[in-house]
């Protein structure tokens, strides 16, 4: 049925069937975006960098508190047996902390590309090994040989082992994080130093014990400092860019 022009208006305000209408156009969507999940917070990083405080300070103050032991000469372990045992004990237990948080950091806020459990895992059983040592104490020079002592032997040489790992391990996967590429450069062949030192460590006996342990220490807690800190750098970063 067809109408005028004047009454198909009237028409099509009415609803009448068979006259068209032209429904006014809808406003366009706003496209969806997914939301960006909020970078991770720099508790890790800062949760390192007390730990190897710690473990530097305490160290440091042990070397004051026990005259009877000669640095260059005694190794770390002895520190443990005797007078202010506990507070190396702690700093054994702050270090093993502040590996695994930086390790668990550094996962966290890592690319897909760059990710792997790998470094976490050496780390863990880095840090698993320096808290056994810290608890079974070495044997003494002139003793038999104890349990507890082959203990300690084992758990030491794994925490060495397994930390430098790590290191080597989480230089190679820094490499393929564009914000690390650069670092990476040098924190590789640290940590490949790092490792070398390790065996050195155990296969030249004629080295000083005490000095030649504490130099491979102060190696492996520079690059953990090193690397923390530029890890707190770059998540505030993150954050506040967001």
């Amino acid at each position: 049925m067809r109408f005028p022009p004047a009454q198909a208006r009237v028409a099509a305000a009415a609803g009448i069937a068979g006259v068209p209408r032209h429904a006014p156009p809808r406003p366009a969507r706003a496209p969806q975006t997914m939301p960006h999940s909020p970078p991770p917070r720099p508790f890790w990083p800062r949760l390192a960098l007390a730990g190897l405080a710690t473990f530097v300070l305490a160290a440091l103050a042990l070397h004051q508190l026990r005259p009877d032991l000669d640095p260059v000469q005694h190794q770390m372990s002895l520190y443990l047996v005797g007078p202010w045992g506990p507070l190396l004990q702690a700093a054994y237990v702050a270090l093993a902390v502040a590996m695994v948080g930086l390790a668990w950091g550094l996962y966290r806020s890592a690319p897909a590309a760059a990710r792997s459990a790998a470094p976490l895992l050496a780390f863990t059983l880095g840090g698993l090994s320096l808290s056994t040592t810290a608890y079974a104490w070495m044997d003494m020079p002139g003793t038999d040989r104890s349990l507890e002592g082959l203990v300690h032997g084992l758990s030491a040489q794994a925490a060495f082992l397994f930390a430098t790992t790590g290191l080597v391990l989480q230089a190679l996967r820094l490499r393929r994080d564009p914000a690390w590429r650069a670092q990476a450069r040098w924190l590789l062949p640290w940590a490949l130093a790092c490792f070398a030192a390790v065996w050195v460590l155990a296969l030249w006996r004629g080295l000083p014990r005490g000095l030649a342990q504490k130099a491979v220490i102060a190696m492996i807690i520079g690059w953990l400092g090193t690397t923390a800190a530029g890890l707190l750098v770059r998540m505030k970063h993150a954050r506040a860019v967001r």
